[in-house]
């Protein structure tokens, strides 16, 4: 180790130790001849296995520093190879490492955070503009010196390296987990610049929460989890960051400089306040005499504008459906009331009635996808007419055909099956009729277009069930009924991989043997027939897996036991329909009394 008081190079005198590593030490020299300190690095061969590879390692890292020239960055000035010693003497950084005063003080203020970032921002694209990019791999808070100006200084280039624009992935793993991208792990690409703005969202992360991504869980929620103050537009920029696919993050520093400039426009508050303002300023515009070709810039900022408002809306309430159901609702309504064209807040709205909300509702019959009367009127009322329009939401999602539809299809199959937990047929046919008529797309294929037809037929029987003309004939044709309903679950079985669609047709069908066989029977349909199809519902209900751990495999085992109990109570209501004794002994029979 290097003597208190010694002087190295015939220049720098060392002062005291102040800092040690696994392989260094640090001191504190002073070059008296300048009259201006420095920090002096130190690796001793006798400290340190494979001492070439190291050394060699921190030739390439002064290498790397002597060719920069930041402000966020320390200077390489001088180094020094010995015997036995190598020694580097650097830009003397006075202050705290970010991580002591995490370790000190825990989570840090919004507004410094937002201030180091904008600086580690900039020297990050400082650092990707070079010839070739350098990629620094290892931000963290550690890494990061915070000098009593509020200026902060990148240090520690040791796995810092130059892009290698021919090569497909990285030769070592090498970064610090938790706060490393995945591709840095080896077997996902080259890191490039997108895995430090990866890095950086993950120390962004730790700074404003005080919660270590590189300690259990080793995950990393939305900030405002911890702290519901923090701003929800820095939330979205840190989400975007740590994205796993690089693809989804920011491409590049100054679009992320960018934002953080603005990070307080990307807040759902602000965003709802700036889309009134737009709306007043385009009413008045449209109003005025000057309005010309000049309309169209503004048109299209306020589509930009509107448009990221509206994903906003979105991402908010996502954020809160566990957490708070009635502000996830207005939300998914602000949204709506937006941009009522749009279709993805009706499906997303839609979703968390059938799914999430259920899963609160404290509802012990019924777990997950029940669509209750309460939600089906906040559906209505959404489909209405909102604010100072005359037209309806309704009547503006119309105008986006393909939306249209698509939510028409999953709203019809959540009526027919979903509401109230039993189903409501007549509510359904609208929409059901509408999806029946529509051109096949990528969610909605010709597979659901064909089911949309075959329920909106199966829905138009209750329309006229137990309905009698004037001389007394039914008005529905159970024969015709049976037909549609058999050749549905004769389609549903032949499909493969949707265990639902098939448990919700078999639900049915057992319902309906189960309360109409009598009219069943008086159509025509024999007991074999009936019974046949019960065999064949069992039988595909005995070889249907179940994958455990899917998204729907509590849904799948809740349908699969209730259609057990249906298959169970229809048999026993067939024997009781065909009690052949019943029916030769006259009287009040058993088909009188199922009828009944």
């Amino acid at each position: 180790m290097l003597q208190i008081g010694s002087i190295i190079d015939g220049k720098y005198k060392i002062l005291n130790k102040i800092g040690q590593g696994g392989m260094s030490v640090v001191y504190l020299a002073m070059n008296e001849r300048a009259n201006k300190q420095w920090a002096i690095k130190e690796v001793r061969k006798d400290g340190v296995q494979n001492f070439e590879v190291v050394k060699q390692g921190l030739i390439a890292e002064t290498d790397l520093l002597k060719k920069l020239n930041h402000p966020n960055l320390p200077s390489i000035i001088d180094v020094i190879d010995g015997d036995g010693t190598f020694l580097i003497v650097m830009d003397y950084i006075e202050g705290k490492s970010l991580n002591s005063i995490l370790q000190e003080q825990g989570a840090q203020k919004q507004e410094d955070v937002v201030e180091w970032a904008k600086q580690l921002c900039d020297v990050l694209g400082y650092l990707h503009s070079r010839k070739p990019p350098i990629i620094y791999r290892d931000m963290k808070p550690a890494n990061v010196m915070l000098k009593p100006d509020g200026r902060v200084m990148l240090i520690d280039f040791g796995i810092a390296r130059e892009f290698k624009e021919n090569r497909v992935a990285d030769t070592v793993c090498l970064g610090t987990r938790g706060y490393a991208a995945p591709e840095q792990y080896g077997g996902h690409g080259q890191t490039d610049g997108r895995t430090d703005i990866y890095c950086l969202g993950a120390t962004l992360y730790h700074l404003l929460t005080g919660h270590n991504p590189s300690e259990p869980p080793f995950e990393m929620y939305p900030i405002r989890y911890w702290n519901p103050k923090l701003s929800s537009g820095l939330e979205e920029i840190i989400l975007k960051c740590t994205q796993q696919n690089p693809a989804d993050r920011y491409q590049s520093c100054a679009e992320l400089m960018y934002d953080l400039e603005h990070y307080t426009e990307l807040d759902v508050e602000y965003r709802r306040a700036q889309t009134r303002k737009w709306r007043t300023f385009l009413t008045t515009a449209f109003l005025g005499t000057a309005a010309g070709i000049g309309m169209v810039g503004f048109r299209t900022a306020e589509n930009v504008t509107t448009s990221k408002t509206y994903d906003a809306y979105i991402s908010e309430a996502e954020s809160l459906a566990t957490t708070d159901p009635q502000e996830c609702v207005e939300y998914f309504t602000s949204a709506i009331e937006l941009a009522p064209s749009r279709g993805e807040a009706y499906e997303e709205l839609l979703n968390f009635f059938l799914w999430q909300h259920n899963e609160n509702s404290g509802n012990e019959k019924n777990t997950v996808c029940v669509f209750s009367e309460e939600e089906e009127q906040q559906m209505r009322r959404m489909l209405g007419i909102v604010g100072d329009s005359s037209r309806s939401n309704e009547e503006y999602l119309e105008t986006n055909k393909e939306a249209y539809e698509e939510f028409a299809y999953d709203l019809g199959i959540a009526y027919f099956y979903s509401y109230e937990g039993t189903g409501n047929k007549a509510a359904a046919k609208k929409w059901l009729g509408i999806a029946a008529e529509a051109t096949p797309t990528e969610k909605l294929n010709q597979a659901n277009i064909e089911r949309a037809e075959n329920l909106y037929k199966i829905a138009s029987y209750y329309d006229n069930l137990n309905v009698r003309n004037q001389a007394g004939d039914s008005m529905v044709s159970y024969a015709d009924y049976w037909l549609d309903l058999t050749r549905m679950a004769d389609q549903e079985r032949e499909e493969t991989g949707n265990n639902v669609n098939k448990l919700l047709i078999y639900k049915e069908l057992t319902a309906q043997i189960f309360s109409s066989a009598v009219e069943f029977r008086g159509a025509g349909i024999t007991e074999d027939q009936m019974k046949a199809e019960l065999d064949k519902m069992e039988e595909s209900l005995d070889q249907m897996e179940i994958i455990h751990g899917t998204a729907n495999a509590a849904y799948e085992e809740e349908l699969k036991q209730a259609v057990y109990e249906n298959l169970n109570m229809a048999r026993n209501n067939l024997a009781a329909v065909f009690n052949t004794g019943n029916l030769e002994g006259g009287g009040r029979d058993a088909a009188d009394t199922a009828e009944d």
